[in-house]
Parts: C-alpha cells; structure tokens; sequence
C-alpha cells in the first residue's frame, strides 16, 4: 500500500465532493490553519490548531479537533471526541462514545454525549513530553526514552496509509478552488470539483475533475476526465482513453493515441504521442489484415469483372452468331468500301 508524507495533500480513492460536502470512505487529517469551505464526512477526523471548517463534521469513528478550531455547522461522532481549547461549535455537539473537553469551548446549541465526559485543565503538550522523557532519565531508562523519542519523531512517523485524506498545514478548500504549495495525489475513482494549484500534480484512474490545473508537472492515469485547462510550467503526461475539455499548455507533453482534447495542445518542447508495445503491435496486425483484405478485395473485383465480360460476350454471340459486335462492324465498313 502506498504510503504518503503529512507534506502531500492526499485525496484517497473514492472520494466525493459533493454540494457541500466531501466524504471520504477513510480517515480525515487537516493541517493546522487550514480553510475548508465543504463539510466533511470521513471514518475518523484529526485537525490541527486554528482549523476552519465550513459545515458539519461527521465521524464514523473518532473525532478530534484541536484548540482555536472553528467548526460552522454540527458535529457528530459515532465514537469518542477531543475538544482543545478555545474550539467553537457553531451547532450542536453529539458523541456516541466518551468527550473530553478543553477550556473555553464553545457549542451553540448544546451537546449530547452517551458516554464519559472529562473537562480539563491540561498542560501544553510540549511540558508533558518534557517532563515525561526527564522522568524516565531520572530512573535510568534511557532505552525507553530512545524508544519514545524514535515513535515520536522517527521517519516514518510522519507517514499515512493512503486511505486517509490529507490536508497540509494552511490548505485551502473553496467551493471553487483547491489551493495548496505542496504536491497533490489524487486517488482513483474520485469525483472532485474547484480549480486545482499545487506544486505537482498526480491523478488516478476514472476520476472527475471539474476545474482546471495548474502546477509544475502533472500526470493523469487512464479514463479519467478534466472539465478544465491543464497549465504546466514543466512536464504533462496523460494516460489511454483520458478525455480533456479543455487546452493544455507544457514545455513537454506526452499524450496517449487514445485521449481525447477537445481544446488545443501548446508543448515548446514537443508533443510525443504514445502507445504500448502490446498496442504497437496491435496496430501492425491490423494494418497487416487490412492489406491482405485489400488484397482479396481487388481479387474478388477482377473476377466479378472477368465474368461479367465473359457473361457480355456469350450474350453477344447469342444475338448476333459467332461474330461479335466489334466483327461486324469491320464487316460492315469493308462492304462500305467496295
């Protein structure tokens, strides 16, 4: 399985924009100072601090929303929730499972909580750790400590399974664009819309982009289709039977035989026009049937031709004798002359 840095904005497989709306069939983890104009639906929802989201937010599993985040609409989870501090809820609040809470939080219209509820106090994360680590050095476990220290902020702690969306730190998701200064995968299957601004971009396959791209490089798997312009500053790459309502403009582009643009295609540095080995050869079988169908074709001609002068000439001396046409004429003229 793919595995992704928390420096990629992330749209996993089968992910839907829609109305007001995204929903994700897996987690959610938006970057801190992020805007998000979309309500969103996801199995376990994680944001960062100052977080701004513009509609409901909805887990199947477990929420969490860090201090000084604003949610505009509802929110609702079916397992447990983590309010930071100063959290404001525009809606209301419901939580299946346990709430722990944090100071100065603000829910409008109430909230329901089936399980626990703990308000708290806490420390800042940064003093818990400190004190943590210095505590386990005081009892001489220092291989505990490089062991947390490793879980904390080793390399692959930064790293998602791709069926979590993403979101970098001060993203932007409008209802008319998707603004981001880090890469963009996009998985397959997705139906998105908003034009697109990224540092690079990478497309899966059957996906439904309504807006346009722009970034470096792009590169968009097979069937999928763009209802928008394609501008790189670099390279662009599009695979087999990919439709294209719109213009592309890169220094390069390759393009697979199948895709359809329907704008015009603008490559300083050329346009290369691609194909498999397997269709390669493919074509050359075809081109091979065809030939040798032409070839049968004029064959089956000259026969029907051949015929139907043999035809001609038996009907000619049924009329006429033995003589043709052509004979009597000659016959007729030397009678003329004498």
């Amino acid at each position: 399985m793919p595995m992704f840095d928390l420096q990629t904005f992330v749209i996993p497989d089968n992910t839907r924009m829609e109305e007001r709306t995204i929903v994700v069939d897996g987690g959610a983890l938006i970057g801190g100072y992020s805007v998000i104009e979309y309500g969103i639906i996801a199995r376990e929802i994680t944001t960062g601090e100052h977080v701004k989201i513009c509609g409901e937010v909805s887990a199947r599993s477990d929420i969490y929303i860090d201090r000084w985040s604003d949610i505009a609409g509802a929110v609702h989870a079916n397992g447990d929730a983590y309010l930071g501090e100063f959290v404001k809820i525009h809606g209301k609040l419901i939580i299946d499972g346990d709430l722990d809470i944090g100071d100065h939080v603000s829910i409008k219209d109430g909230f329901e909580a089936k399980g626990w509820i703990r308000i708290r106090n806490p420390i800042p994360v940064i003093i818990f750790l400190y004190l943590y680590l210095s505590e386990l050095l005081r009892l001489g476990k220092d291989e505990e400590v490089e062991k947390a220290l490793e879980e904390l902020f080793g390399d692959e702690s930064d790293e998602l399974d791709i069926e979590t969306m993403i979101v970098p730190a001060k993203s932007r998701i409008t209802l008319s664009a998707i603004e981001v200064a880090r890469p963009v995968h996009i998985g397959n299957n997705c139906r998105l819309q908003g034009n697109i601004r990224a540092e690079s971009l990478s497309m899966g396959s059957d996906t439904i982009l309504f807006g346009s791209i722009r970034a470096k490089d792009v590169t968009i798997q097979k069937n999928s289709i763009i209802h928008g312009n394609i501008d790189a500053r670099a390279h662009v790459r599009i695979g087999r039977g990919s439709h294209i309502l719109g213009d592309i403009h890169a220094r390069t582009i390759n393009i697979h035989r199948s895709v359809t643009v329907d704008g015009s295609m603008d490559a300083t540095r050329g346009i290369v026009i691609e194909e498999t080995a397997e269709e390669a050869e493919e074509l050359k079988d075809k081109a091979k049937e065809s030939k040798a169908g032409m070839k049968k074709s004029r064959k089956k001609k000259r026969v029907r031709l051949s015929r139907r002068r043999e035809q001609f000439s038996r009907l000619q001396k049924k009329r006429f004798g033995h003589r043709t046409v052509h004979e009597r004429y000659i016959r007729r003229r030397g009678k003329r002359h004498d």
